[in-house]
């Protein structure tokens, strides 16, 4: 027999574009269209509902970049569409067909619409590719809608990461950026339609099949002579014959060894990115309002999503659609997932905060659905910090799911499905659907590549299968839903169903009793960049989250001491802002310009309310008078005052640099440091032992300047080449004193860098305070600390604890691992001997190791300080930045911490005071176990509420004591529900046992 695929193909794929598609509407009837444009941002249904609209044609160009154009479109049914009886003809529907000028990127990146009748209710989200909606046709025929349309520029879904200034409404201009194409009622053939469903499914199916199998060329015949049964001149009254022929062969069941497939409706929406926030909200909506349309088409049909911000968003603002929406979650058809405020970073938020966002997205959810969502859904974050599994067990998650490390550049994780173990030991179960991607079209290449892709075959056969567009929302299409009820078993193709995120995993834990483990974090080998983009972002929510932790703590010393009010609804409010700003294209510097001047407004906003809460309540706690006192709300003892509480102030004050030669010492008996007259440390020595920091011929408080040019991605990417260019900045414009401080001026290119060096008396920390005045762009600023110890590994601190990582490059894991995150600190040492390296401000670090002149190996730490990509945002990181950064000379893992809170959490003083001393609330008798919260309950109840972790990674027994009476202390869970005893051994009024784990987290209530 001739083969003949090849032309039957190129048949198939010319009758699917001249004849299928283009017959899937009989007919279509124009609408008459008036327009009104709002001035500035979006307005409400009720403003945009009476606004003056005036006469709007077909092929006018309309939006400018960030605008609102409301469309008024009506008309009616033609009677020639009609049946006698008044009703439309069997097998078919009418519905708008509307299509505002979409371009070829994706779906979500560009203009989309929200389609809202008389009544103020939406109906469903228009957006390329899902472009039809519900033509709420009244019982006289007759269509009266609204049409919201957002005229949101393309930013770069195309990726192609050139420069733009459409991220910036000040710079976006008002030129119109589309043109429409059409506003009309469609009447479509359902029959045709179906036939197109088949024909796109199987002929993909042909393209995945083996050339040598009988299923291919089985079907290959049956799709022409499928063809041979349409009249080209009738597609309409045949296309049912052509379904007829293809029926065997949809009906030919999946083979019983098949993967199986749960499909997941979704919609991936970034709460900010390419887009504004408040662009986001409108997007949920858009998104939603499609889904439920959706469902009231196919009642298999079943969509999951997370974020509780965005669930939010639809309560306050779209009272309607959140009716229809609790409804279909009543149903278990609209499934909210994730239990997150919002899916956030995992490397840079800090641990209360990382507890928060589960602390506030569950707590939505139960409020609102019943509902106590226990997977975690985070597909799109950049790499996932080894202390997620602890705190998502603490949060009561039992699974979690993330598809983004299946964009490692150079290894690949050897599971699909597995246990996840973090830093204390909990594990979690694990995983990543196989079909790579987390907005699926379901197209046959999709399902092919996730059965063939899946790792863990042999032992398990399912995987989760997340569809819909995504990113920019929109979300599943009856096109995906159709492919799905086709695919429910058939042959050649793995088995697909609806499901739940909830019944896949509890589908794939019972097959799969005992799978694999995999330790530590999950590294992204791409993406890090983000460490170290958009510094005031980065700053901003740095400070925003120990300014919440010191305000929290003196509010609740106020209240439990003196009766004073606690602000429970401000932090809740506080919080959720600093939470949504945590969200993975915000915290990581991605986003346009737009969104990161937002977030230095909202941090600027939030920083002032709490100064006044923390104002209010030491002012309550303390009253006036003339003493001074010093407030520490740091876990450990400092400037004479106790952790958490309030004592007579006595400062330390800087030692005064002397002159020696062409440079300065810094000498406090503690530590002695050399500057030279270039302003580099020359050497630092731990005077007791006479160890010396940095090694021969070496400096440190050197600054590196890197040509910082990404293949790709450019604010989230640093490449491994950025290490073969770069510019010592050895050379300072001026070294002088000024007052206690040693003060270099330094200058690259149009920038300038002034440090100021100084050593507190007492202290084992060389403090280097940055002012970086930055107008580079596509470089990278480093600076550089070496450290004269032998080692192979490097401790960095993460939420509750730390990570030990590899410094050598000894496998292609190691050498991937070229750029890292940390929060506070990262320390290097040998047995007896080690520094950290603290600051307030980045995240970025690289920690490699070197030959010594005189044999051995060093270790240089380096600090990413500031970068300055072009895309999406082509100022970026340009201006004045302030950042803290201290060497700790002979640093023990506890000096490591106590310094990395004593640079983000200074001591206050507040001079005017009447008491000069306030106990702690409680008391921790182990310098090594953390207290990071002291608050009030959550439930209004006035308990006290304790988190505390051990930070040395060590097993530990510990004694809290109260401060005030306690009738009754509890572990709790993050949602301060009470579990079974993990630490507390023994309690007796307020004196508390603990025998801790390393790294363990523990909530405590403390019952008043």
């Amino acid at each position: 027999m001739h083969d003949r695929t090849a032309l039957i193909e190129m048949r198939i794929e010319r009758f699917v574009r001249e004849r299928l598609a283009p017959a899937v509407y009989r007919a279509r009837q124009a609408l008459d269209i008036q327009a009104w444009e709002a001035p500035g941002e979006p307005v409400t249904f009720a403003e945009a509902r009476d606004a003056e609209y005036r006469p709007f044609a077909i092929g006018t160009p309309w939006g400018r970049a960030w605008g609102t154009t409301w469309f008024a479109v009506s008309g009616e049914i033609p009677a020639a569409w009609r049946d006698a009886d008044g009703s439309l003809p069997e097998g078919t529907v009418a519905e708008l067909v509307i299509d505002l000028g979409f371009t070829a990127g994706q779906s979500g990146f560009q203009c989309e619409a929200l389609v809202w009748n008389r009544e103020g209710a939406p109906i469903k989200g228009v957006s390329p590719f899902n472009n039809a909606s519900p033509a709420a046709v009244d019982a006289d025929g007759r269509v009266d809608v609204l049409v919201e349309a957002a005229s949101n520029p393309d930013v770069g879904s195309l990726f192609t990461f050139e420069p733009t200034h459409l991220g910036d409404l000040a710079t976006a201009g008002d030129a119109p950026l589309y043109t429409l194409r059409d506003m009309s009622i469609g009447l479509r053939d359902l029959a045709v339609w179906e036939l197109l469903q088949d024909f796109r499914l199987l002929h993909g199916l042909i393209a995945e099949l083996d050339a040598t199998s009988a299923r291919r060329a089985t079907l290959v015949e049956a799709m022409d002579a499928a063809i041979d049964a349409v009249d080209p001149e009738d597609v309409a009254g045949t296309a049912q014959a052509g379904r007829d022929v293809l029926a065997p062969l949809m009906a030919a069941p999946a083979a019983s060894s098949a993967h199986v497939l749960h499909a997941v409706g979704h919609a991936h929406i970034d709460s900010a990115w390419l887009w504004p926030v408040r662009e986001t909200a409108r997007k949920v909506s858009r998104t939603f309002s499609n889904v439920l349309s959706l469902m009231d088409e196919d009642p298999e049909f079943v969509f999951a999503s997370s974020s509780a911000q965005q669930f939010a968003w639809m309560k306050e603002h779209y009272p309607a659609l959140w009716d229809r929406l609790k409804a279909r979650v009543a149903e278990g058809r609209f499934v909210p997932v994730g239990g997150m405020w919002v899916e956030s970073d995992t490397n840079m938020v800090g641990g209360e905060a990382m507890a928060r966002q589960f602390v506030e997205g569950k707590t939505f959810f139960l409020e609102e659905f019943g509902i106590d969502t226990e997977e975690v859904w985070l597909p799109d974050s950049f790499g996932y910090s080894g202390a997620l599994p602890q705190i998502m067990r603490a949060a009561g998650a039992r699974w979690f799911l993330t598809q983004k490390i299946s964009w490692n550049e150079t290894n690949r994780i050897p599971h699909h499905t597995f246990r996840w173990e973090g830093i204390d030991g909990s594990r979690i179960f694990t995983h990543f659907p196989p079909v790579d991607k987390y907005n699926s079209e379901v197209t046959a290449a999709d399902l092919a590549h996730a059965e063939r892709n899946f790792a863990d075959k042999g032992r398990a056969r399912t995987s989760l299968l997340p569809y819909g567009f995504g990113d920019g929302g929109g979300g599943p299409t009856r096109e995906m839903t159709a492919t799905i009820a086709r695919t429910h078993s058939l042959e050649g193709a793995p088995v697909v169903k609806h499901s739940t995120p909830r019944e896949f995993f509890e589908t794939a834990e019972a097959e799969y009793a005992d799978p694999a483990v995999w330790a530590g974090e999950l590294y992204l080998e791409f993406h890090r960049g983000t460490y170290t983009s958009q510094l005031r972002t980065k700053q901003g929510n740095r400070r925003s989250e120990h300014l919440l932790r010191e305000a929290e703590l003196w509010a609740a010393t106020a209240t439990v001491r003196t009766g004073a009010a606690y602000p429970a609804e401000t932090f809740q409010r506080l919080w959720r802002l600093v939470l949504l700003q945590q969200f993975h294209d915000i915290l990581p510097g991605t986003s346009i310009a737009w969104v990161h001047r937002d977030a230095e407004r909202n941090y600027a906003a939030i920083a002032a309310e709490l100064e006044q809460i923390i104002a209010d309540s030491l002012r309550a706690l303390v009253g006036t008078g003339d003493r001074a006192v010093v407030a520490n709300a740091a876990p450990h003892r400092r400037s004479g005052a106790p952790a958490l509480a309030i004592a007579p102030a006595s400062p330390a004050g800087d030692v005064t640099p002397s002159a020696e030669g062409d440079g300065f010492v810094l000498d406090n008996g503690v530590v002695r440091a050399v500057v030279d007259g270039r302003g580099l440390i020359t050497s630092l020595v731990e005077v007791d032992s006479g160890r010396e920091v940095v090694p021969a011929g070496r400096t440190a408080g050197l600054f590196e300047v890197f040509r910082d040019t990404p293949t790709q991605w450019d604010a989230w990417d640093i490449d491994e080449t950025y290490r073969r260019h770069v510019t010592p900045l050895d050379s300072a414009e001026a070294v002088r004193l000024d007052g206690r401080a040693i003060v270099v001026e330094r200058r690259t290119g149009a920038s300038t860098i002034v440090t100021r060096i100084a050593l507190a008396n007492g202290s084992r920390t060389v403090r280097l305070s940055l002012d970086v005045d930055w107008h580079e762009q596509q470089k990278l600023l480093k600076l550089g600390v070496p450290v004269d110890v032998h080692t192979d590994r490097a401790a960095s601190e993460i939420q509750f604890g730390h990570i030990v990582r590899p410094t050598h490059t000894n496998t292609s894991w190691d050498a991937a691992r070229f750029e890292t995150a940390a929060h506070r600190w990262v320390r290097v040492a040998e047995p007896r001997f080690g520094v950290a390296v603290t600051n307030d401000s980045t995240y970025g670090h690289d920690i490699t190791r070197h030959e010594r002149e005189a044999g051995g190996t060093f270790s240089l730490v380096r600090l990413s300080i500031i970068r300055s990509a072009k895309f999406p945002d082509p100022g970026q990181d340009q201006g004045a930045h302030h950042l803290e950064v201290g060497i700790v000379v002979g640093a023990e893992v506890v000096d490591a911490v106590t310094e990395g809170y004593r640079t983000n959490l200074p001591e206050r003083t507040v001079t005017d005071a009447a008491e000069t001393s306030i106990a702690p609330l409680v008391v921790i008798d182990q310098p090594g176990v953390v207290v990071e919260a002291v608050k009030l309950a959550q439930d209004g109840s006035g308990d006290v509420i304790v988190r505390l972790y051990e930070a040395l990674g060590e097993r530990m027994h510990a004694r809290l004591d109260a401060g005030f009476e306690v009738v009754g202390v509890v572990e709790t869970d993050l949602l301060e529900r009470e579990v079974d005893a993990a630490a507390v051994s023994s309690a007796a009024g307020g004196a508390v046992e603990l025998d801790l784990r390393p790294f363990q987290l523990v909530t405590l209530r403390l019952k008043r």
